[in-house]
């Protein structure tokens, strides 16, 4: 078949997504200004506010993404990965910027009513672009999955907010064409930009963590200890492999693994750097990308650490 799920992911990289996401923002742009335009509604303005931020999250973040792929250089030996971070900040202070507008809008529109016209029509065109936009979003949380990119995940998880908040104006302009009560129009927008708000405060601090090298996730950690536990069990004559000092981070879609590998103190440097390789290979295979830095010590040297002491 010309087309398979194969095929699919092959199309669902990074950088197409964002690319895919910033050509659905322009459309949606379209779409939602038209709506604002045929109804006056302040909830189908704020709703095309957030799709604009939509689009310059998408370009900004296709920008980190590209960044972000580049190979490791003399002055960046551990690579680029650290951009999508930026992208993923970047993305929160607009919705931030956003919301701070929208509801600027709707407390002034909340003392000066407006009438709404053309309801059908500009909920025709809203449930459409948030339709787009659920598909889309759709698409980038399973590529943000596969390719473990935060850049991905935080515009996917945008454009459900603003799936979310398009279901919101729509449920307020129903209910003042139903009730009459065009407050209701300004109340629903302050809704929304909380919201989107919340949204925006999320991805600055997931950014930020990011940032200051968080630890592994506690699933990704259990599957580390997993493969180490599987080496320690082994008896080899009358001393036993062990592990300590075990420190991970995590940094855009690499993965680091830092930890002692004690082994008798017997061995020639030869067969200790082939278990050590054993050890890696198998990192790898359970945690594809990851990069192990495996320490070798005899098994009667300890190593401490005191990092709120200077070193001596």
């Amino acid at each position: 078949m010309f087309f398979s799920v194969k095929n699919l992911d092959h199309w669902m990289v990074p950088k197409r997504m964002l690319l895919a996401s910033a050509i659905v923002a322009l459309v949606t742009i379209a779409l939602k200004t038209g709506a604002w335009w045929l109804t006056g509604s302040v909830g189908l303005l704020s709703d095309a506010m957030e799709s604009l931020v939509n689009l310059a999250s998408a370009v900004f973040g296709l920008m980190m993404v590209t960044i972000a792929a580049r190979p490791a250089d003399q002055d960046h030996p551990y690579g680029y990965h650290k951009a999508e971070y930026f992208s993923s900040g970047f993305e929160g202070i607009l919705i931030v910027a956003a919301a701070l507008g929208i509801i600027v809008l709707a407390v002034q529109r909340l003392f000066d009513p407006q009438p709404i016209a053309q309801v059908g029509w500009g909920l025709a065109l809203s449930v459409g672009s948030s339709v787009l936009n659920g598909l889309l979003a759709w698409f980038m949380f399973r590529a943000a999955d596969q390719h473990r990119s935060l850049a991905l995940e935080a515009d996917a998880r945008h454009l459900v907010s603003d799936v979310w908040t398009s279901a919101g104006v729509v449920v307020g302009i129903a209910l003042v064409s139903v009730t009459g009560w065009l407050w209701l129009d300004a109340l629903v927008a302050i809704g929304v930009a909380l919201n989107i708000l919340k949204e925006g405060w999320r991805l600055i601090w997931r950014s930020s963590q990011g940032l200051m090298d968080e630890a592994l996730e506690p699933e990704v950690l259990a599957v580390v200890r997993q493969v180490l536990d599987g080496f320690a069990t082994q008896q080899l004559g009358s001393e036993a492999i062990r592990f300590d000092h075990l420190y991970t981070r995590k940094a855009g879609q690499r993965r680091f693994v830092d930890v002692h590998m004690h082994l008798p103190a017997n061995w020639t440097l030869g067969r200790a750097a082939a278990m050590r390789g054993k050890v890696e290979q198998a990192l790898m295979r359970e945690l594809p990308g990851v990069r192990a830095t495996i320490e070798l010590l005899p098994s009667d040297v300890e190593v401490y650490f005191d990092e709120n002491k200077a070193l001596k």
